[in-house]
């Protein structure tokens, strides 16, 4: 039987497919309030604004591709269960070849009812914009299928099942401040091997033994990679 390998991804799995992150200098977070663009309150105030935003990133997602990082833990499901629980809302990891993902934040490529958080639909290419007057099928405005700040995370108890059951943990390019996520590493049983990728420093509990690859996505993957396979797991 496979060892159950999973892995908590975060803004810096994607930044090497050119996708934006909050934030970093330059990111989304410093055109944009948090409050205007990703609050149900933002939403209520201007839901123009906050379609446009998304549909950006939208646009943005459309020209992007996966990066060795996302290829790199695609092709470990051939060693190990893996399982990816991602704080990105791209489709990056999907489209590298990944079974088994876990959206903590939802899904750029989903539209939502703004009555029913449960009536989904899937945007499809090439116009995969969502426009004021756009509705589902309770008659509503169609939302982007986002968990904004302030709304509960659906997909936190799942996440958490799969952690509790992991054998090897792994963390991709997320700083580990936001939360509920961030929580999900106290539920990492304490013989478990814990690997942190990310080329840029993360507090990381003291408590907690975390092999650390300061380095990007792609790379470090290929490093993890390289130690999981030739049974180098501390």
């Amino acid at each position: 039987m496979k060892k159950r390998l999973v892995v908590l991804s975060g803004a810096g799995m994607s930044a090497e497919s050119g996708i934006s992150t909050f934030r970093d200098s330059g990111g989304l977070w410093e055109q944009h309030r948090i409050e205007d663009v990703a609050t149900p309150e933002g939403w209520l105030r201007d839901p123009k604004l906050v379609l446009d935003f998304y549909n950006t990133r939208r646009r943005e997602l459309l020209s992007a591709f996966p990066n060795g990082g996302h290829v790199g833990l695609a092709s470990l499901e051939k060693f190990f269960d893996v399982r990816i629980i991602t704080q990105n809302v791209d489709n990056l990891h999907e489209r590298a070849g990944s079974t088994k993902v876990l959206h903590l934040h939802g899904e750029l490529m989903k539209a939502r009812s703004s009555k029913n958080p449960d009536l989904i639909i899937e945007l499809t290419p090439p116009d995969c914009d969502i426009h004021i007057g756009d509705l589902a099928a309770d008659g509503s405005q169609l939302r982007p299928f986002i968990v904004w700040f302030n709304e509960a995370v659906p997909m936190i108890e799942p996440a958490i099942d799969w952690v509790s059951e992991s054998e090897i943990f792994v963390i991709v390019g997320t700083s580990l401040n936001v939360y509920p996520a961030a929580g999900l590493l106290h539920y990492v049983p304490h013989h478990v091997p814990v690997y942190l990728i990310d080329p840029q420093d993360v507090r990381i509990p003291e408590n907690r033994k975390i092999t650390v690859i300061k380095q990007g996505a792609t790379e470090g993957v290929g490093t993890l990679t390289e130690a999981l396979l030739s049974g180098n797991v501390r």
